[in-house]
């Protein structure tokens, strides 16, 4: 058994085979679903989000991870459609979405949860998850005053969103207030009710976050099921045994850049990403390795050689 109660002991499937070439930030993608290009975005001055090139490969689940203020949920909000970049354009699908609303952009299939939950506190959860549905009838005004316009979609609707309350054990809460859920079954909902608009590509801004452990393994379950049912899902976390449990493709942002890809069993061993994490290398600074900080070409290059190095595993502390 795990000795993480959230991480179950069966591995998944992970897909194999989802880049192109050598491994390293940008790399080509077989399949990508998103292709973002030169994508920034600034905020009085400071580089949020300085991306070049980036891929997300279709039906597979990609981890989005890095430290705090690394810039992955302004990503999230500019590939969504809730922020405008300074500069950059990016495809979902085939489709240019530069410029593209976030209400366009979830009707083109691509959906996205929050890492603070929108649920409606004061509409019960079956009238939560209708909302989630698109292309409604009773929806506009005029149509709205003619039930038997819309009561045969509305029947089916409510079908389904109770079909998918049960998968996610929450059929017992349908006729409760949203605002009555703890903060896991909220999580539970908002991704169920991503569901209802039957997406392609589920982007989760920190599922985990807030979870109580009880609720911690429900979550992973229908993370994984996503995968299953044909969908592509980008995900960020923190927690890095889940990460390495149920990604397939692991991208790393540090100071607004991406620092490394790959599959996460060598995403984790990079000496990037440890030091994005744990400073592992506390004579390198890793914005001289991002740009951030102006240095002369010999200290980016010496940088770059250090954290090019293999990590050195770490010497076993003796007790006195």
């Amino acid at each position: 058994m795990s000795s993480n109660p959230g991480i179950p002991s069966t591995k998944p499937v992970k897909s194999t085979g989802l880049h192109v070439g050598e491994v390293a930030p940008g790399v080509a993608k077989v399949d990508p679903i998103i292709i973002a290009d030169n994508i920034t975005r600034t905020f009085g001055g400071v580089h949020a989000v300085d991306v070049a090139h980036l891929e997300i490969p279709r039906n597979a689940i990609t981890a989005l991870i890095g430290p705090n203020g690394a810039g992955k949920t302004t990503l999230f909000n500019l590939l969504t459609g809730f922020d405008n970049p300074n500069t950059g354009k990016w495809t979902f699908d085939g489709k240019p979405l530069s410029g593209v609303p976030a209400f366009k952009v979830a009707r083109m299939g691509q959906v996205r949860t929050f890492q603070l939950t929108k649920a409606l506190g004061l509409l019960t959860v079956l009238e939560n998850m209708k909302l989630g549905a698109k292309n409604q009838i009773g929806e506009g005004l005029f149509r709205s005053l003619f039930p038997f316009l819309w009561r045969k979609q509305d029947d089916e609707l409510t079908e389904k969103a109770m079909e998918l309350l049960a998968r996610f054990k929450l059929d017992s809460k349908s006729e409760d207030f949203a605002a009555s859920l703890s903060g896991g079954q909220r999580k539970l909902l908002e991704m169920a009710r991503a569901l209802m608009s039957d997406p392609v590509l589920v982007m989760l801004d920190e599922p985990m976050a807030g979870v109580n452990p009880a609720l911690t393994q429900s979550l992973l379950d229908h993370i994984l099921d996503l995968k299953t049912q044909g969908m592509t899902v980008l995900f960020v976390e923190h927690d890095m045994q889940m990460v390495s449990h149920i990604a397939d493709w692991v991208v790393v942002m540090a100071e607004g850049k991406v620092v490394a890809e790959g599959p996460p069993s060598d995403v984790m061993k990079n000496p990037a990403v440890i030091d994005a994490y744990l400073g592992a290398h506390q004579d390198v600074d890793l914005g001289v390795v991002t740009g951030r900080i102006p240095a002369p070409p010999e200290k980016v290059a010496e940088a770059e050689a250090v954290l090019a190095q293999d990590v050195t595993p770490p010497t076993k502390r003796t007790t006195k």
